[in-house]
């Protein structure tokens, strides 16, 4: 009996193909493909389920709101401090150096500024109850210059009803909140602020990324898939022009503009000059936010001096003067090239960020309205869908 050829022989339960042809299995359906991925498949199958993903991803993130806002502002003071960090390692000196040079700097800085902002909170207080005598000084002075000039006496009298109604408002509402702020302010300084040891943190967190700076950003690089890591890398780019480079300009020039009023008030012998400086830096973050926020003490002040008109007529001149440098020569040089905004632009912005979140939406206005320029620029104008007919 002859013997069938075994390399001729044909498994039935070998398709055609080979056995690479075979089809997927499955627990559920072996004969037939994977279930999962035909349910997976439905739109209205994915669609919830990747809702239900974001949902519990925001409610965890907002769970950590606060850990988050720590590490971003570490990361902040890391990106700033980068380029002198660089620089200094141009110049041989040990990144750990300059590392604790920063941290230095940083420390004297917040010292400093806690000092200077108790200083002008407890003399704005005093000038608040001082108020009831300052009016009836100013009041006296428009009575006597009302009988030299009779045109002026019905001035007179809503100067009057106004600068009572408002001394008794400041003191009434006012008083009582700058006296718990003094306080806690107070306690802020001795060590005995809650947020003392967030702060601690929050600079330890710092000193460790400025340390590992590079390798932060590959890590996060490697976050991404392969194929979209170039386009990432060059959304971090634009990122660091637009609103790094606001950020590096924009402390520039709130710290010249704390100089700028530092010295003119005091030059004209104004009552805490240096403090008022530092409180228009401050605020200046923001831009014209400082000038602001600085000539209502600046005013307050001058008024408790001799030749109260003059002086309060020469903090105007130098808010002014402080505000022109600003808008016409120091931002569109310094933030010309990183911006590109019009001032009018800078202005809705910041009136946009501070009407929906307050000082901090007003704070992020700008640079995010430079990034959405800089993103319009380099990917929607270039881009088929913006120039197709």
């Amino acid at each position: 009996m002859t013997q069938p050829d075994p390399q001729s022989t044909v498994s039935p339960a070998t398709p055609p193909g080979g056995p690479d042809r075979l089809p997927s299995l499955s627990p559920l359906n072996p004969a037939g493909p994977n279930a999962f991925q035909l349910v997976w498949r439905n739109p209205y199958v994915r669609v919830p389920v990747f809702l239900l993903l974001m949902v519990l991803a925001w409610r965890f993130l907002h769970g950590l709101q606060h850990v988050l806002t720590l590490g971003v502002v570490a990361y902040i003071v890391a990106y700033l401090a980068h380029p002198l960090l660089a620089w200094l390692e141009r110049r041989r000196i040990a990144r750990s150096v300059g590392v604790l040079l920063v941290v230095v700097v940083a420390l004297g800085f917040v010292a400093l500024a806690s000092g200077l902002l108790v200083t002008v909170v407890t003399q704005v207080s005093d000038l608040v109850q001082k108020l009831p005598l300052l009016t009836q000084n100013l009041l006296s002075w428009l009575d006597t210059l009302g009988e030299r000039l009779p045109a002026l006496k019905s001035v007179s009298a809503q100067v009057r009803s106004l600068s009572t109604n408002s001394a008794e408002t400041l003191q009434t509402y006012v008083l009582p909140y700058l006296k718990r702020y003094e306080g806690n302010l107070l306690g802020g300084v001795f060590g005995v602020a809650s947020g003392l040891a967030e702060g601690v943190a929050t600079l330890i967190l710092a000193v460790y990324m400025m340390l590992d700076y590079e390798r932060i950003g590959q890590t996060l690089l490697r976050a991404f898939p392969e194929p979209w890591q170039p386009l990432a890398a060059d959304l971090s780019r634009n990122v660091s022009v637009a609103v790094g480079g606001y950020l590096k300009g924009q402390l520039l020039i709130a710290a010249f503009v704390g100089v700028f009023v530092a010295l003119g008030l005091t030059l004209f012998g104004i009552p805490s000059a240096p403090a008022i400086g530092f409180l228009a830096a401050l605020f200046n973050i923001v831009p014209y936010l400082g000038v602001v926020i600085s000539l209502v003490p600046a005013l307050l002040l001058a008024a408790t001096t001799s030749a109260a008109l003059l002086k309060m007529l020469a903090v105007v001149g130098v808010f002014v003067a402080a505000n022109q440098i600003e808008g016409h020569v120091l931002s569109p040089v310094v933030l010309g090239r990183s911006t590109d905004l019009h001032p009018a632009t800078v202005i809705l912005a910041i009136l946009c960020g501070l009407t929906l979140y307050g000082i901090l939406g007003a704070l992020v206005a700008v640079p995010l309205t430079a990034l959405a320029k800089l993103l319009l620029h380099e990917y929607y104008y270039p881009s088929r869908l913006y120039r197709r007919p």
